[in-house]
């Protein structure tokens, strides 16, 4: 089939997917004559709950050229270092998940095998003094980071919670000034073509049509185009993430705000803490199976801090991906392309690579067979690899609980147990195409759910090695006592 020209663009949806695309393409295609249309409802809600990122937030603002004052001002964003699991590995226990690194490679060994060589020898330090980055949250602290070459320790990454209605409110009004066309509608019905069996325009119930070459499908778990129109099938992922239901509510800040996300265990799944400037994001993630929804209504109440501003609402949804999410000449973004409950904040993630795929395979503005499967090869590989990795933190649980032990329990897919075993046999991380969470992600959930390697030989000067770590620490905590408190330089921003 001869490749497919794309001059009009339309985009099915709002929200923060919908607008993450449009502000996308308005950039991308300035100056090629492409036009771009988003039709959305506003009778329509939306999920809203994704106030967490990873740190590729930041290739999406520089994209854009938006200044990061402008955008922490606009969205009402705080600073992330990391994720706190508070409870995971046992109760009343917790560990960081931090957007760094660990010390700095010691005979050309990786720092970590260092450390746990160290340990094995009777070092009593743990792997977290070893970062600033988790210091820093610690300590309630942020600072920019410095990529000095001569400061390696000082080297580390963070991300953003900020609120997703206020974000999709400055993504829409950014689009728009740069020529995309929002329409007010519901879609109604989806017209193809009956030889190719593309999307040839979408009917509102106006009865307005909207025609276009490329349809981007941005209309959440309802996936209106990419599954009610062209059959595109889900594939489940429930059997391993046992999660279905989540209730999200607002509350009034307490405290000045965490510079990181907190993921608390609860007794049928976990509860997540988001502190904005303005207010606290909660919600409790939880399998239904184990508990009520009145029951998780009331440990989550039980459990939150400050004045109610919204009531807990409740989301349906079931974890898992689209079979492709490019299928002849529409692209599924955000929910309607799948869902991975929010334990590591890659929601916003994939939405921002789901838009990068579509930019890079629409070679010449053109829709070719080929490049569409590649894209489809390369997300399901992101898709797997994000799965795996939040399974893992279900498999190591060491909680009590009905839910923890079915989850500690059950088979899981084989590339994670491969990968579990590397690691306890040679302390090693095996990293496999399109990883999202790279090594040092890996090595803080085995260090927090206290999985140790073997086969690591130990150092043939243990004291030489533990005074070069002990520097190291030294050096980590001068420079988090140099550090502003995070409310602090969120106001330095403000001046």
């Amino acid at each position: 089939m001869p490749n497919k020209p794309v001059k009009q663009i339309v985009i099915a949806g709002g929200g923060t997917a919908g607008w993450m695309t449009a502000a996308y393409l308005a950039r991308w295609l300035e100056g090629t004559g492409l036009s771009v249309t988003l039709v959305e409802s506003e009778l329509i809600g939306t999920v809203g709950v994704g106030e967490a990122t990873v740190p590729g937030i930041h290739q999406f603002i520089q994209h854009l050229g938006v200044k990061e004052r402008e955008f922490i001002a606009a969205t009402h964003a705080t600073f992330k270092l990391g994720i706190e699991f508070d409870g995971w590995s046992a109760p009343e226990q917790a560990f960081f998940h931090p957007f760094a690194g660990y010390g700095v490679a010691i005979e050309n060994r990786p720092f970590y095998q260092t450390w746990w060589s160290a340990k094995g020898q009777g070092y009593g330090a743990s792997l977290s003094d070893f970062c600033l980055c988790t210091q820093l949250a610690s300590a309630g602290k942020f600072a920019q980071p410095s990529f000095d070459s001569e400061s390696r320790l000082a080297w580390y990454n963070y991300a953003y919670h900020f609120d997703a209605s206020l974000f999709a409110k400055y993504l829409r009004s950014y689009a728009e000034a740069r020529g995309v066309t929002r329409i007010e509608g519901k879609i109604q019905q989806v017209q193809l073509d009956p030889d190719s069996g593309f999307i040839q325009s979408l009917v509102l119930e106006s009865g307005q049509s909207l025609h276009g070459d490329l349809f981007v499908d941005c209309s959440g778990m309802s996936a209106l185009l990419i599954q009610q129109a062209l059959g595109v099938g889900y594939e489940d992922w429930s059997h391993w993430l046992l999660s279905d239901s989540a209730l999200a509510v607002q509350t009034r800040s307490v405290a000045e705000p965490d510079p990181f996300t907190r993921s608390s265990a609860r007794s049928a799944g976990w509860q997540w803490h988001i502190p904005l400037q303005h207010r606290v994001g909660n919600g409790y993630v939880y399998a239904s199976q184990f508990i009520s929804e009145d029951q998780a209504r009331a440990e989550l109440l039980a459990n939150l801090k400050g004045e109610l501003l919204t009531e807990p609402r409740l989301i349906r949804f079931k974890t898992g991906m689209r079979r492709d999410f490019w299928h002849k000449n529409c692209v599924a973004i955000g929910l309607s392309s799948g869902f991975l409950e929010p334990l590591e904040s890659t929601s916003i993630s994939l939405i921002q690579t789901g838009i990068s795929k579509l930019a890079a395979f629409l070679v010449s503005f053109e829709i070719n067979a080929q490049q569409v499967a590649e894209a489809n090869r390369l997300n399901r590989l992101e898709y797997e690899r994000i799965r795996d990795f939040i399974i893992l933190h279900y498999k190591l649980n060491g909680r009590p609980e009905p839910l923890w032990q079915a989850v500690r329990g059950m088979d899981i897919p084989p590339s994670l147990t491969e990968k579990i075993a590397v690691f306890k046999a040679q302390g090693k991380v095996k990293l496999l195409e399109q990883e999202t969470f790279v090594e040092e992600s890996w090595i803080s959930m085995f260090a927090g759910f206290g999985v140790n390697p073997n086969g690591l030989a130990p150092s043939s000067d243990p004291q030489k090695m533990q005074s070069v770590m002990d520097k190291m620490r030294a050096a980590i905590l001068k420079g988090c006592a140099l550090a502003p408190s995070h409310a602090g330089f969120l106001q330095t921003l403000q001046d």
